[in-house]
């Protein structure tokens, strides 16, 4: 057994014994039962072309069974028409600030990949969420909070690779880690610094991560980088940006409670999935190529949110795409008005 594995153990035993050594306090064991629709209507301007489509049906229960010990799973019904558990975790928390997690999670890694459907600003996700550093794995995690004046949250993980479905015959002397801090300073400001190494295929994969923004006075202002470098010169690396700005203005005597226009620009450079394949089919015998040409892309639009924030949006958003001579756009990364109907329960 290696270093990291041996401290990782070492620390959740420590933690467990001290969880046990605590005395019980009565806690509320009565489960939340939370879930987010997403209905969406995109008509792409160049080909003329509509659909409906229900993009998200989440349903999830988190609670506690103890007052250091919480859950949560989490299934979406409708994954892009697939179903698929999402989250399926149990959390210890030892003592204030500390805590371990262990099960099937959204790896903790950047600031918009984290972003449950219900708190995007977007109806669709930034190519940093959806396309280059979308993971959810099979692993543990441990957070650490404190305060130096302003909150510091320290987040460091280990995960298996086998992804959300290849867990029961999977075994590997390879692991998967993650390391993420954020820095929430004062005055609305956040900087988030992560970095993760993956392994989808035979290929070492790190990606480094940068971000910030201001959240104040109605104002949300974003700006993330992220670096992602394949090992063995396998393949080029890829580079990708996200940066966007929304403004909440209240609403009095009207169904909604506020209206945001937004504004977002998002990059990336042609990128590789770490999976080798021969003449499109995925196959070790060939090598890796490019599922996502260099593109960037505009996207401008309204939110109009009823009660709360997050509770229930209508997102109009028009996505304008920009490819190089070169590049493949996919059937549905083209020009596009999207209209989106977000509720959260």
């Amino acid at each position: 057994m290696n270093t990291k594995k041996i401290v990782f153990v070492a620390l959740a035993l420590c933690a467990c014994c001290f969880a046990n050594g605590q005395d019980e306090k009565k806690v509320d064991l009565t489960p939340n039962i939370h879930g987010t629709l997403r209905g969406k209507y995109e008509y792409q301007t160049q080909e003329k072309e509509g659909r409906f489509e229900v993009r998200t049906a989440r349903v999830s229960v988190d609670g506690y069974v103890a007052k250091n010990v919480s859950y949560k799973a989490e299934i979406d019904l409708c994954d892009e028409g697939n179903i698929k558990m999402l989250d399926a975790y149990t959390k210890f928390g030892p003592f204030k600030g500390f805590d371990i997690t262990i099960g099937q999670m959204r790896v903790p890694f950047t600031i918009d990949v984290i972003r449950s459907p219900h708190q995007q600003y977007f109806a669709n996700r930034s190519f940093i969420a959806k396309q280059v550093a979308n993971v959810r794995d099979v692993g543990a995690s441990i957070g650490y909070s404190f305060n130096v004046g302003f909150p510091i949250i320290i987040q460091l993980g280990m995960f298996n690779g086998s992804g959300l479905t290849n867990q029961k015959d999977f075994w590997t002397n390879n692991i998967n880690f993650t390391a993420k801090a954020q820095f929430m300073l004062p005055r609305g400001f956040n900087v988030t610094l992560s970095t993760q190494k993956i392994k989808p295929d035979n290929i070492d994969i790190m990606m480094y991560d940068a971000g910030a923004f201001y959240q104040a006075h109605g104002w949300h202002i974003e700006a993330e980088y992220l670096y992602k470098h394949y090992a063995q010169n396998a393949f080029k690396n890829v580079h990708a940006v996200d940066a966007f700005i929304n403004y909440d203005i209240p609403l009095r005597k009207c169904i909604f409670s506020k209206i945001s226009p937004l504004i977002r620009y998002d990059f990336m450079s042609d990128h590789s999935d770490g999976i080798r394949y021969l003449d499109g089919e995925e196959n070790t015998a060939g090598s890796l190529i490019v599922n996502d040409s260099k593109r960037s892309r505009i996207t401008g639009g309204v939110t109009f949110s009823i009660s709360k924030p997050f509770i229930s949006d209508i997102r109009l958003n028009y996505e304008k795409y920009f490819y190089g001579h070169d590049g493949i756009a996919k059937t549905s990364e083209r020009d596009k008005i999207v209209l989106e109907v977000m509720t959260r329960f």
